[in-house]
């Protein structure tokens, strides 16, 4: 491959009215064609495993021959779609192939719902109609059989997203410990009969089920954030229909065969393939009666549309962010910078809690600027399953000419890439981490929520300006704040807590733990999830009343009756 100057290269890209362009242009147009110094295939390439090596052998297979809907996991008749890792090969632009997926159609999918529905039967089919204890009995023995798999399942976690090994099992034991405190959750939520006497009126209150649940997750944590929708919704006495991402896929074919045997027939339906081509459909029917999605706010406005009575369909939506980390002038840098890398770019940034932006007071700036971008360019790139690797290849394949578009935006409006050493380097799918200074508000960068390896760094003076930008977001789901002052981290919180879901504190953005509630404002977030307040979201209170004088009538109905007993 030639190589030319960027000097020459800088000379055939100035037209003939070079003396009419000003020195701006000219920055401009340098900036530009520097840029291309950052996209090197095969730069990276020593990273990646060779094929029909041993770790290439290593890697699953898992072709989801089969569908479950309605209790039976029958062969799929349909096409097929592959699912390759965004691993690549050594001196190639060949991905690993690690399985296959149905194509659902729409009559498949209508052919779901339609299984959720019967299964339900308003509230008479046999899940609904089980007490609280008879289905936490169930997921006991749904539980047990994840612990035996769950190996298997971070493995193939791994090779198809990229996440690093440790962070593919935790989100698999993770999960498994958030069903474990869904069920204590629900055994002390039914401990005691919710029977009330108020102004001579007896009431028994219970939260029942409302229905048929549709749940949507994201490729990120395609396994945790299914679940934090489905088994709330479950134990509740919901039944449901999966639509599994189109990334994150094939580790759900394990636990294909729990469902079949563990739950009753229709509870749990899968969908799998185009969101646009079995969502929509889905929700046309009108028999969607709770939609949990995580994803973005324009697809989850599209989709509810579809809905013939969006009026009667209840949300638990957990939308896109822009995290904002604040930095004060105070700060204790060697404690700060390590906590703000991780909230940036943990799995490449590829999280909703990641912090987006970061807003350093002018005071410290430079030095932040210089020491984040340094601490930045250490984390080790490389395979998911390499021990202290931090940054892995991008399981989405447009995000790194989406990354590439929103550093040209950023230095079209005078920003710059700090870590120029290491910054921005593309080789397929590996992104070496970018820090931009001189961010600005009017940059796609901080605008936009990038899901991936890419800081904007802004500046700020007085703390209204802060409060101002997060004001002024069109998301409020965290924010983070750096520093010591506890007049302006009061100031902050006190403008924060109105416009995001949860201010932290000298620690970056983040989930946990599940029993604290995760929401947000604004286009970030619709319900509360926490291990409880997800009991509440997928029910309703029920109440069955009666005078009191006729305490003695309704003794004896309690006694016949499975919901009152």
């Amino acid at each position: 491959m030639l190589k030319y100057p960027i000097q020459n290269v800088l000379k055939s890209s100035v037209p003939k009215s070079y003396t009419l362009l000003n020195k701006s242009s000219v920055n401009l147009i340098f900036q530009k064609c520097s840029k291309h110094q950052y996209n090197e295939t095969f730069k990276y390439d020593n990273l990646f495993p060779k094929k029909n090596s041993e770790l290439d052998k290593t890697r699953p297979l898992i072709n989801m021959k089969n569908v479950l809907l309605d209790g039976t996991l029958k062969p799929f008749k349909g096409n097929f779609i592959n699912v390759y890792s965004p691993i690549y090969y050594q001196g190639t632009e060949e991905r690993a192939l690690i399985g296959s997926y149905p194509d659902m159609t729409p009559e498949d999918s209508i052919k779901a719902i339609k299984a959720a529905k019967k299964a339900f039967n308003n509230g008479k089919g046999e899940w609904p109609s089980m007490s609280p204890y008879e289905r936490i009995n169930v997921m006991n023995k749904f539980l047990k059989g994840l612990e035996k798999n769950k190996i298997e399942i971070a493995k193939s976690i791994m090779w198809e997203i990229s996440k690093s090994w440790d962070d593919s099992l935790k989100e698999v034991t993770r999960t498994i410990e958030y069903i474990k405190d869904t069920i204590k959750a629900v055994e002390d939520l039914y401990k005691n009969k919710n029977l009330r006497t108020v102004s001579g009126v007896n009431a028994f209150i219970k939260d029942s089920p409302i229905g048929v649940i549709l749940c949507s997750s994201p490729f990120n944590y395609p396994f945790n954030e299914t679940y934090t929708t489905l088994i709330p919704a479950l134990i509740m006495g919901n039944t449901a229909v999966m639509k599994l991402p189109n990334y994150g896929v094939v580790c759900h074919y394990l636990t294909y065969q729990l469902f079949k045997d563990i739950f009753p027939a229709g509870v749990i339906n899968i969908v799998t393939g185009d969101g646009r081509k079995t969502l929509k459909p889905i929700m046309e029917t009108g028999l969607v009666d709770i939609f949990g999605f995580i994803g973005t706010s324009k697809a989850a406005s599209t989709i509810i549309k579809y809905h013939p009575k969006p009026n009667a369909l209840k949300l638990c939506l957990g939308l896109e962010a822009n995290n904002v980390g604040v930095v004060l002038g105070d700060v204790d840098l060697k404690k700060a910078i390590p906590e703000v890398v991780s909230g940036c770019l943990s799995y490449n940034g590829q999280r909703c809690t990641a912090l987006k932006v970061l807003l350093v007071h002018e005071n410290i700036y430079e030095e932040f600027v210089k020491e984040f971008s340094e601490a930045v360019d250490k984390l080790t790139l490389g395979m998911p399953w390499e021990k202290s690797v931090k940054i892995t290849p991008l399981p989405e394949e447009n995000k790194p000419k989406y990354i590439e578009e929103l550093i040209d935006d950023a230095i079209k409006y005078g920003g710059s890439i700090c870590n120029k050493k290491k910054g921005g380097v593309i080789d397929r799918s590996i992104v070496s981490p970018i820090v931009i200074r001189d961010a600005k508000p009017c940059m796609r960068v901080v605008q936009e929520e990038q899901f991936g390896p890419i800081t904007p760094i802004m500046k700020w003076s007085d703390i209204s300006e802060v409060q101002e930008f997060v004001m002024n977001s069109n998301y409020g789901q965290q924010a983070a704040i750096f520093g010591e002052n506890p007049d302006l981290i009061a100031k902050a919180v006190d403008c924060f807590v109105y416009n995001v879901g949860r201010v932290n504190i000298n620690s970056q953005c983040q989930r946990g733990p599940d029993v604290l509630p995760f929401t947000g404002r604004k286009d970030s977030a619709q319900g509360t999830l926490s291990v409880t307040d997800a009991l509440k979201v997928f029910s309703i209170p029920s109440v069955v009343a009666i005078k009191s004088k006729e305490a003695e009538l309704f003794n004896k109905v309690s006694q016949k009756s499975k919901f009152l007993n």
